[in-house]
């Protein structure tokens, strides 16, 4: 029996029990990689049966119905794949990358800012030399209006889809087993592999699609979530698509504002792949990474290293 003057023994909480899906090691990194790969694939397929879009007519059309749809679905499905990841790994959805308090905010606007400077700058330097052309417009009134909102809508879901699947829990967890740039560099390769299907695309559009990925790489790792790569994202694709009517990674899409014509040599161009594939829009990369190293410095604040490589 204790005295009176000894000290309440308290027992120790035992410890929590290791949680595989948290281990940092690289093989077991690998095979969270790949459930979540299979669990995004397996949600997507699911979803796309349900909505009756896996059916042979109009698979391939490109409507607006079926482009909006098949986006949002591809969305849907990774993120399923990494809510279960999430649950697994007890973490909050948002680590991977897309918290919801910074949804269409400040970093989205101005990634947004990034992209349409980026495409304006590589079109606009291409018209001073006659090689671009505006056109005239060819939709007009409620045609117009249809197809601007449907554009800008669009490519929103298609930045959220590419940026989460290819930056979001994927980058996460390579991170953690083989550092923020490895990863990095697995991921945007793996982004820019997945472009060699577009009609038309080239090698050197898939290279500036792979330098594009680190860049947005970058991004994420200095603002610590990937709104400002949707953010970018969407408004480039927009800029090229719709705005200034040129090939997006090889593909022209209906509901374009003009009639732009592109020609010129391939390499200052982009070719068939569009403007993406041109030597002005890898300089203008380029410099990106220096005007936003400048405007996002390395910091505590706003580096995402501590947070993201963490494998407690």
């Amino acid at each position: 029996m204790d005295s009176p003057d000894s000290p309440l023994t308290v027992p120790a909480e035992p410890p929590p029990a290791p949680n595989f899906f948290r281990h940092p090691d690289l093989p077991f990194v690998l095979l969270r990689v790949f459930l979540y790969l299979i669990l995004a694939e397996a949600f997507t397929y699911e979803f796309f049966w349900i909505s009756n879009f896996f059916g042979q007519s109009g698979r391939f059309a490109l409507t607006p119905k079926i482009l909006m749809t098949s986006e949002f679905l591809r969305f849907a499905g990774v993120c399923a794949g990494a809510w279960v990841m999430s649950r697994l790994e007890r973490r909050h959805l948002g680590e991977y990358g897309l918290p919801l308090r910074g949804a269409l905010g400040k970093r989205f606007w101005q990634g947004a800012a990034f992209g349409l400077a980026e495409i304006s700058a590589v079109l606009g330097t291409l018209a001073a030399f006659g090689y671009y052309h505006f056109g005239s417009v060819e939709i007009h009134g409620a045609t117009f209006l249809k197809w601007l909102a449907f554009w800008l809508a669009f490519f929103v879901v298609v930045g959220l889809f590419e940026e989460f699947a290819f930056r979001g829990y994927a980058q996460f967890a390579l991170t953690q087993g083989i550092g923020f740039w490895p990863a990095s560099i697995a991921t945007s390769v793996t982004f820019g592999a997945v472009h060699l299907t577009n009609p038309g695309e080239t090698w050197v559009g898939i290279a500036g699609v792979v330098l594009t990925g680190l860049l947005w790489c970058f991004t994420l790792r200095r603002t610590g979530s990937l709104w400002f790569a949707v953010g970018m994202h969407a408004a480039f694709d927009f800029g090229e698509t719709f705005l200034y009517s040129v090939p997006d990674s090889g593909m022209i899409f209906p509901g374009h504002l003009s009639s732009a014509t592109l020609a010129g040599p391939t390499w200052l161009v982009g070719g068939t792949a569009g403007p993406e594939a041109s030597i002005l829009d890898f300089l203008i990369l380029l410099s990106f990474f220096y005007v936003f190293h400048r405007l996002f410095p390395a910091s505590p604040r706003n580096g995402t290293v501590p947070d993201r490589s963490n494998p407690s």
